[in-house]
C-alpha cells in the first residue's frame, strides 16, 4: 500500500456501536417457568419481570396458580407461606389469597377490605411445562398464540424432559438473534452448515438448518437436521434428527428464556428423546442424560459470549450473515402495543441464507 493509500484508509470513520436507552418493558407472550413437577403445594418464588411472584399448586383443584408475591397488608412474602385449599396464606398475619388474587380470609377481621386484591397471572400447563403469560398492557392471553400441543411429550415412546436452568447476563433479544445468525454456528457450536433458511408469519419464526456437529455426532456420523420454532418471544422448541453413537437419533430441545430483569434472563433448557425400543427405561434415561450433557457443553459456548458481549442495536452485517434485522423486526411486535403492530412485523416472509440440501431431503436420505 502506498503512502497516499494509507492516508486515505486512515481517514475512514470508525463504525460507532449504538445501544438505545430502554424503558423497563417485557415482551408480551407465554414464558416457561419450568417443568410441570417444579411447582408443588409448597410455594415457589419466581424472580421474573423485575418483580417477585409466587407459584403454587392448589390442594383441591391441583392447578398451578401464580400471584404477585408480596402481601399488600404489611408486605409479607407469600413465598414463605403455606397453601390451604387453593389459596396461599401469608406467613406474617395469615391473610389468605385465593387463586384469583382476591383475599378470601383474614382470621381476625370482621370484614375483608374491598381493595384486598393482588394480581393473578394467567397460567398454562402444557407439554409437561408450566407457562406464565406476561403482557405490559395487562391484556389476557391471545388465543391463537397458545403454544401448540407437542404430541410426542404425551407419547409412551418418548422420554420426559431433562431440564436445567441457566442464568444469562444480557437481554433476551440476544438469544432470539440466534435464529437468524448462521455465521455463529461454526465457531460457537462446531457445526458445518449445509443449508440455512428462515420463515416468519404472525407470532412464529422458524429456522431450518442442515449440517454436521462435532460434539453431538462424535465426528463423521452424518448430517443433522434442525427445525427450530419460536412461538412468541420466549418459547422455542427444536426438533433435531440424525445419528448418535451409530444409531438413529430424534430429539426435541427446549430453549425458553424468562427475564429476571432488564439485564438478566434465565434459560429453561430441556431435552427429550425418542426412546430406543430395544433398550430398557434406565438405558433410555442414560441416553437422554448423555445427550443433555453434550448439548449443555455446546450451549455454554453461547453463554460465554452473551455474558461478555455488548448490546448493539446497529449491527454491522455482511452478505454472509443471516437476516438479523428481520428476526429483530419480528421480535419487536411483542414489545409493541397490540393496536400499534404494523404489517411488516408479522407478515409472512422467507429468507434463504445458504442454499443446499433441505430438511425434508436430508430426512429421506437418512431413512426417517
Amino acid at each position: 500500500m502506498t503512502a497516499v493509500q494509507k492516508t486515505t484508509a486512515s481517514r475512514r470513520e470508525p463504525y460507532v456501536i449504538k445501544a438505545d436507552e430502554r424503558e423497563e418493558r417485557y415482551a408480551r407472550g407465554w414464558y416457561v417457568i419450568g417443568h410441570a413437577n417444579s411447582v408443588s403445594q409448597q410455594p415457589r418464588a419466581l424472580n421474573v419481570f423485575g418483580t417477585k411472584l409466587v407459584a403454587y399448586r392448589g390442594q383441591e383443584d391441583n392447578q398451578v396458580h401464580i400471584l404477585d408475591a408480596y402481601c399488600p397488608h404489611m408486605g409479607g412474602d407469600l413465598c414463605g407461606g403455606e397453601v390451604k385449599g387453593d389459596s396461599v396464606v401469608c406467613p406474617f398475619h395469615l391473610w389468605s389469597w385465593g387463586a384469583d388474587g382476591v383475599c378470601d380470609h383474614i382470621p381476625y377481621a370482621k370484614k375483608i377490605p374491598d381493595k384486598a386484591v393482588i394480581k393473578s397471572w394467567p397460567v398454562l400447563e402444557k407439554n409437561g411445562l408450566v407457562f406464565v403469560w406476561q403482557d405490559p398492557e395487562g391484556n389476557p392471553p391471545i388465543a391463537e398464540q397458545e403454544p401448540a400441543t407437542m404430541d410426542d411429550w404425551y407419547a409412551d415412546d418418548w422420554t420426559d424432559w431433562e431440564m436445567e436452568a441457566i442464568p444469562i447476563q444480557t437481554l433476551g433479544r440476544e438469544l432470539v438473534d440466534n435464529m437468524a445468525d448462521m455465521a455463529h454456528f461454526g465457531p460457537i457450536h462446531y457445526s458445518s452448515v449445509k443449508s440455512f433458511r428462515n420463515t416468519m408469519e404472525g407470532h412464529k419464526f422458524v429456522q431450518y438448518m442442515v449440517g454436521g456437529h462435532e460434539i453431538l455426532t462424535e465426528g463423521d456420523e452424518g448430517l443433522i437436521t434442525s427445525v427450530a420454532t419460536y412461538e412468541g418471544p420466549a418459547y422455542m422448541t427444536t426438533t433435531m434428527t440424525g445419528m448418535m453413537n451409530g444409531e438413529p437419533m430424534e430429539v426435541h430441545l427446549l430453549v425458553s428464556h424468562i427475564p429476571t430483569d432488564m439485564n438478566e434472563f434465565v434459560i429453561n433448557f430441556g431435552v427429550m428423546m425418542r426412546k430406543d425400543p430395544n433398550a430398557s427405561e434406565s438405558q433410555n434415561q442414560a441416553m437422554v442424560e448423555e445427550y443433555m450433557t453434550r448439548n449443555i457443553e455446546s450451549f455454554h459456548q453461547d453463554v460465554a459470549v452473551w455474558n461478555n458481549k455488548c448490546i448493539i442495536d446497529n449491527p454491522l452485517l455482511c452478505d454472509g450473515d443471516g437476516p438479523i434485522n428481520l428476526v429483530r423486526k419480528w421480535y419487536s411486535q411483542f414489545m409493541t402495543n397490540v393496536d400499534e403492530i404494523q404489517p411488516t412485523q408479522v407478515r409472512a416472509r422467507e429468507h434463504v441464507t445458504l442454499e443446499g440440501p433441505s430438511v425434508e431431503e436430508t430426512l429421506e436420505k437418512l431413512g426417517f
